[in-house]
Parts: structure tokens; sequence; C-alpha cells
């Protein structure tokens, strides 16, 4: 009698038949949340919430409507006055045409003199909260009026995903950052990157597996050290990207890769301030100082070779925080006390509110209230916001002005 033997799955062709399925998986999911283009789109705002966007009462919004003055709303069928994005921002050109002393309350570009923020919001321990923090800040400063650049520099490419993208789906070659810092004759201006998103003033690089070719061909180019190709040492490579579009932005928001290696330290040679996120707790703690000790000394050999290291600031900021946690409190305060006010004030809450918008790929500032227990909202929406205008003072100090 002959026993069956067991049918042997290779393992390569296992993982590639399991990566297909939950690609076609998640396409499919895309265009169940976000038809009939499969494109995601920003929900407009009440009159109520585009007001406080633009600093205005809602009264004033009112009669700017009523007098047929700025971009023309859409008014429902019950009466209610919705605005997008656009039409948000096409208001703070308005008003701040009509009195030139209050221009930049309403308009908040950065003037002649103001360098372009890179701000690399960096961990090298999964599950931070660094892709959140990335995703929310850039689009809180593009809901503020500033001029936004985001970056995935992730080969995992989370970021894409919150900004709708599939990567393996929606990106061929030279689509992410890699194509303006690679070595050879296919590399491509940054500009020809840059994709718009559906966050009017927030433009995205976005990112895939192809950035990971940047870790394996640096060595190469450093083995064969030359510098004829015209991109310069690698580590100056993603700062001459960037310096090549700046005049199209104020702020540029980097998602680094959860690893200390050569994107990482490109990213922060380029960068003009560093968030650094953290889990509160122990072994994140301790995951955080030999992040922190290793990246001392790669930045050293950088600056010995010619780099320039100099942030505007470098704060840590507690994620993923829950008030109630004994532990938790108390590693914050530990980390209080050995940093001081280099640890942002507000940490970022863990919340309900946030893990519900991202089962449909959605952060906070993209859903609706109406969508959530307004407790629960409230308390996340003030938190996120709490944090996001802290780091928006600190840029704005970096320019001289007050917040």
């Amino acid at each position: 009698m002959t026993i069956a033997q067991p049918q042997v799955q290779l393992a390569d062709r296992q993982i590639a038949a399991d990566a297909e399925l939950l690609s076609a998986q998640l396409a499919a999911l895309r265009g169940r949340l976000f038809p009939p283009s499969a494109m995601k789109t920003l929900r407009p705002f009440t009159s109520g919430e585009a007001a406080r966007l633009i600093g205005v009462s809602d009264g004033y919004l009112r009669q700017l409507s009523i007098s047929g003055e700025g971009p023309v709303p859409e008014v429902t069928a019950g009466g209610r006055r919705l605005y997008t994005l656009a039409d948000v921002n096409a208001l703070r050109q308005y008003l701040a045409a009509q009195g030139p002393a209050k221009a930049r309350h309403y308009l908040k570009w950065r003037q002649p003199g103001e360098h372009l923020q890179v701000i690399a919001i960096t961990n090298f321990k999964g599950g931070s909260g660094k892709t959140t923090t990335s995703a929310h800040l850039a689009q809180y400063f593009a809901l503020q009026g500033y001029r936004t650049l985001a970056i995935d520099l992730d080969p995992q490419a989370s970021l894409s995903a919150l900004f709708g993208y599939q990567p393996e789906l929606d990106l061929t070659g030279n689509d992410t950052l890699y194509g303006a810092i690679r070595y050879d004759g296919e590399r491509v201006p940054l500009a020809s990157i840059v994709r718009k998103t559906y966050f009017d003033g927030l433009d995205i690089v976005p990112g895939n597996l192809e950035l990971q070719e940047f870790e394996h061909t640096t060595p190469q180019h450093l083995a064969r050290r030359t510098e004829d190709d015209g991109g310069g040492l690698f580590f100056a490579r993603v700062q001459q990207a960037i310096q090549s579009v700046e005049e199209n932005y104020d702020v540029v928001v980097i998602d680094c890769p959860p690893q200390l290696g050569y994107l990482t330290l490109s990213a922060l040679c380029a960068a003009t301030s560093v968030i650094v996120t953290v889990h509160p707790q122990m072994l994140d703690v301790a995951s955080m100082s030999q992040f922190l000790f290793m990246t001392s000394d790669l930045l050293s050999v950088v600056r010995e070779a010619g780099g320039e290291l100099n942030f505007d600031f470098l704060r840590y900021l507690i994620t993923r925080y829950e008030p109630n946690d004994g532990p938790q409190t108390q590693i914050a305060g530990f980390l209080r006390t050995q940093f001081g006010e280099r640890v942002l004030t507000a940490p970022m809450l863990k919340s309900t509110a946030i893990s519900d918008a991202g089962l449909s790929k959605q952060t906070l500032y993209e859903v609706g209230r109406e969508n959530f227990n307004r407790a629960t909202y409230d308390r996340a929406y003030e938190a996120l916001n709490a944090v996001n205008a802290e780091i928006e003072a600190l840029l704005l100090q970096s320019w001289g002005r007050k917040s």
C-alpha cells in the first residue's frame, strides 16, 4: 500500500500567490469604497468648518456668500452651504487681497527669506504611529493653507495607501523618490514624479518597493567612489531633489522607513526639522535609545564628509497614548524628565475613531463627525489638532513669525 505524500508548496510561489490574492482583494475593496472612479475624494466642509479653517465667523462667511463675494458654495436642498477645500483656499486668497494688513493671517505661504521647512518623521521600530502622524500632519498643513508636499520614503508604502494608491497596481517604474535619486541614466526630475492629491494644496511623492533599490545600489556606488553622475554624494541626493521643487511648497513632510538605512539617513540630511515618534512602552523606549545612538554615529560620519546638519527643531512625540494607562503615564513622565521641552506637550492619543477611519483607508480629517460617537470623535480630533498646532508653532518660529 502506497501512502500519499503531502504536496509541498514552494515557499516563494506560496508567498507570491498570497500577495496576488491580497492585492486583488484590496483593489476590489477600493472599488467598493470609492466608486465610480475608485479614486479617493475629500468630503466638502460645512460653512462652520470652513469658517474655522479660514479664521472668520460663520456669519461673515454667510454675508460673503449672500453678496456674491468669493467662490460660490454648493447649497443643499435644506439650505446648507458646503465648501470644498479648493473653495476654502480661494476664499483665503480673496480675503488676503482685500486687506493687505491681514494678508498673512489668511494666506500663510512662506515669504522671501523664509526657508522651506522639511520635517522628517522617523523611528526604526514599527508600530510607533509614524505613518499616521505623517499623514495627519501633512493634511493638517494643507487644511491650514500651506502648500504641502508629502513624501513616502517607506518601501511598504503605507502613507501612499492612505492617500488612495495601491503601489503594485498604480505605480510602475520611476514613480517614487527613487526615480529622482538613482545613480544611473534613468534618473528623472522630481517634478515629474510629484502627484496631486484630493486635498487641494497637498501633493504626494508615492512609495513602493522600488525605493529599496536605493539601499542596494548605494553601497555599489560608494565602492566605485564616483561622483561623475551629477547627483552628488548619496546623503545629499534627497536634499537636492527636494530643492528642485522647493519654490512650489512651504512645507515637506517625509515619512521615513522603519529602519536606519541609506534612505532614512538621506532624509535626515535633507530635513530642517525632525519628529521622533515613540510609543510609551519600556521596550519601545529602549529601542529608541539604540536608534538615537546609531543615528548620532552615522550623522557624525556624514558631517565629517561635508554634510550640513542643522535642525530648526528636534522633538519627541508620544504616540498611541492612553491617559488612563498607569505604566504609559509613568514612561511619558520619564521621557519629559529626560528631554524636557523636546517632548511635545500634546501626545497623540490612541483612539478608536482614528482606527475606525483607517479601516476605509481614511484619516480623521477626512471622515465626518456624524460617522462616530461624537465624544470619541471630538476627543481624538482635539488631541490631533493640539499635536499638529504645536508643530505648526515651531515651524512659524523657525520663520521668525509669531504663532
